[in-house]
């Protein structure tokens, strides 16, 4: 099944990427948060009188500081998640160009989002991105600022232009739907718009909370995250959003102790672990949700595995299990395939 091998490789080439972000100097703090500034003028030198009401605004991402004298009005952001998120805050105006695709865009924001130039189906060049006069870059994956492709942060950095990275690849800690809520409250200050940020984030909890209270008192489904791969599987791990969606949909990640966001295991692990139901992972380039479940169907060493023989699987798209807006979404559509019979 070569289909299944390119998305692999993409996404261990982000996991790689966003390892040695951690490790750079630019990068040495794990998670993120915002503070005032105690700074009296602004980075061009202008007095804080200038700056509008509640700036500057100072934000502390994966180790790198940067103070906004004013909201940014031309973002590029890389990867599909980050501008998914900056539309739901009503950001539409902001966005120059996005880039890298990788689900079906929300029905509600599918319009604004189609407005948005798209720079490249995967991540632009450093050349590309400056093209389009951006005062921020907003990245979804380590790979936004990969070093070795000119985009490193201190690059965009030394061009005047501010970088921004979606916590999921800030550094060593788990990720859960708490990080996903200040995401959205980070990146709505930064545009002076908290208020947006707070009506998103009562939405979103509230689809969490009617999602995990169907499905409370009922026993743990054990889960597999299939993303891609033949010869081994490539999963989501502990690290990453997936397991918490997982957890609040009453189920558990059977991968849950892989350290990492997304790794490899083998096949006789997943046989040992004897998941009933299968997540896939749906997106762009990875082949289709059919070829897939055809591969899972036809290995024989997985004919006894009771999501194989029960033919349970639940498809998610990529998006929806990244820190984002639509991570809220798929905690139901998780829900409703681990336990049907509590939405009946």
């Amino acid at each position: 099944m070569s289909p299944l091998f390119p998305p692999a490789r993409r996404r261990r080439s982000l996991r790689g990427t966003a390892a040695a972000l951690a490790l750079s100097a630019a990068l040495v703090t794990a998670g993120c948060g915002s503070s005032g500034g105690d700074d009296d003028s602004g980075r061009d030198g202008s007095a804080s009188a200038s700056s509008p009401a509640g700036f500057p605004v100072t934000i502390d991402n994966c180790g790198v500081r940067t103070t906004y004298d004013k909201p940014p009005s031309r973002v590029v952001t890389i990867h599909q998640h980050p501008a998914e998120l900056m539309l739901a805050l009503g950001l539409k105006d902001r966005m120059a160009g996005t880039a890298f695709p990788d689900s079906a865009v929300l029905p509600e924001l599918r319009k604004d989002y189609e407005a948005i130039p798209e720079l490249a189906e995967r991540e632009p060049s450093f050349e590309k991105i400056l093209d389009t006069e951006p005062d921020l870059v907003y990245g979804g994956y380590g790979s936004a600022f990969a070093e070795n492709e000119g985009r490193s942060r201190k690059a965009f950095a030394d061009a005047g232009i501010d970088t921004y990275l979606n916590r999921e690849y800030c550094g060593k800690k788990r990720v859960t739907m708490k990080d996903t809520y200040a995401e959205i409250r980070t990146v709505a200050s930064i545009f002076g718009v908290p208020d947006r940020a707070d009506k998103l984030i009562a939405d979103l909890q509230s689809r969490v909370a009617k999602a995990s209270a169907a499905v409370r008192g009922e026993p743990e489904v054990p889960v597999f995250v299939y993303d891609s791969g033949d010869k081994s599987a490539f999963t989501a791990g502990g690290k990453g959003l997936g397991t918490d969606l997982i957890r609040l949909a009453g189920g558990k990640n059977v991968f849950g102790d892989l350290d990492e966001v997304f790794g490899d295991v083998s096949w006789e692990q997943v046989v040992e672990r004897r998941p009933e139901v299968i997540a896939i992972y749906d997106y762009a380039g990875a082949g289709s949700v059919e070829q897939k479940k055809k591969f899972l169907l036809s290995q024989p060493a997985l004919a006894d595995v009771p999501a194989v023989r029960n033919k349970r699987f639940v498809v998610l798209p990529l998006t929806a299990t990244l820190v984002g807006i639509r991570s809220a979404h798929a905690v139901g559509d998780l829900a409703r395939g681990l336990h049907p019979e509590s939405f009946r």
